[in-house]
């Protein structure tokens, strides 16, 4: 796979299902056994256009945006002020959905505290918010060793969520994703993953947060039945949800339309899904309609162009 497709696959494989998923968030996973999503729908939960994605998207390309520009965590707290306030890097120019703990870091930033002091760092603000927007951190894998890169990882988490097990997350997802940008396959990236991040989180503050990664560092996760999936806006159910969606499925399609049907908080499980997915199973193998619907699809398309220069050349 060339490069700059591996990296619009990534991006357009997160917006792809942030967008199945908005229509439907907040709803109970037994309203979509009954009646599940199969294609790209629009309204709904949100009363928006079909194609719309949320701010899962929005930030994502907004890191995305600041990367192409090198490394600056100013920069980037600036654009997420921005899609905020400026409505930048929305779907359809304005903002629709934001988490309480995004919400007050942006502010706190705003009003003059550091970057890396500004997210939420108490035991309550492991949402999701973080985790949902750092995809592009993955394809800085090629001029940063793995230290350096989940060190990183862990400063751009913290402008909104700074509690350790947010920032582990990231780290875990983002080994994941750099494993499948050098090749791997789910499984293989997946347990290549956790034996590269060991001496990383082996450190207290990590190691503490250890416990709650139980079902993620055993190896299984994709073993587990449905039944003990959560999916809701909590950063651990995310992250195990948007694996077993990937790890159970075998086309991109079937693993964020897996991840919208787990209910819940839809559009972030099938976006960090999506994004793997997207990486894994290449841009070419997202379905042409869906991709088709995507609000600002072409800027999306010179987003990735740009993204690929700085990242790759």
């Amino acid at each position: 796979m060339l490069t700059d497709a591996k990296t619009l696959s990534g991006l357009m494989g997160l917006c792809v299902g942030d967008a199945l998923g908005v229509p439907v968030e907040f709803t109970s996973r037994a309203e979509r056994v009954k009646s599940p999503v199969i294609s790209m729908l629009g309204y709904g939960t949100w009363d928006v256009p079909t194609g719309t994605w949320s701010d899962d998207s929005s930030l994502t390309f907004c890191l995305a945006e600041c990367l192409c520009d090198g490394f600056s965590l100013d920069a980037i707290a600036d654009s997420f002020w921005r899609w905020y306030h400026e409505s930048y890097w929305t779907a359809q120019g304005e903002v629709f959905d934001i988490g309480n703990t995004t919400f007050l870091a942006i502010v706190n930033w705003k009003q003059g505290t550091p970057p890396l002091e500004a997210g939420g760092s108490s035991e309550n603000s492991n949402g999701n918010g973080s985790l949902m927007r750092i995809l592009p951190m993955a394809y800085c894998h090629k001029s940063l060793t793995l230290d350096e890169l989940i060190a990183r990882v862990h400063q751009v988490s913290c402008i909104t969520h700074a509690h350790p097990r947010s920032q582990m997350a990231c780290g875990i997802y983002i080994s994941i994703a750099v494993a499948l940008l050098e090749g791997a396959n789910p499984q293989t990236a997946y347990l290549q993953a956790l034996q590269d991040i060991q001496t990383i989180y082996s450190v207290r503050e990590f190691l503490l947060e250890k416990p709650h990664f139980g079902r993620i560092f055993s190896g299984e996760i994709a073993k587990l039945p449905v039944e003990e999936i959560n999916s809701g806006g909590y950063v651990i159910d995310t992250l195990e949800s948007s694996l077993w969606c990937l790890l159970n499925s075998s086309s991109y399609s079937e693993a964020v339309l897996k991840a919208v049907n787990l209910g819940g908080d839809t559009d972030t499980t099938a976006a960090v899904t999506g994004g793997l997915a997207g990486i894994y199973y290449g841009v070419e193998n997202i379905p042409q309609k869906w991709m088709n619907q995507i609000a600002r699809r072409q800027d999306i398309i010179y987003l990735a162009e740009r993204f690929t220069r700085a990242v790759y050349s």
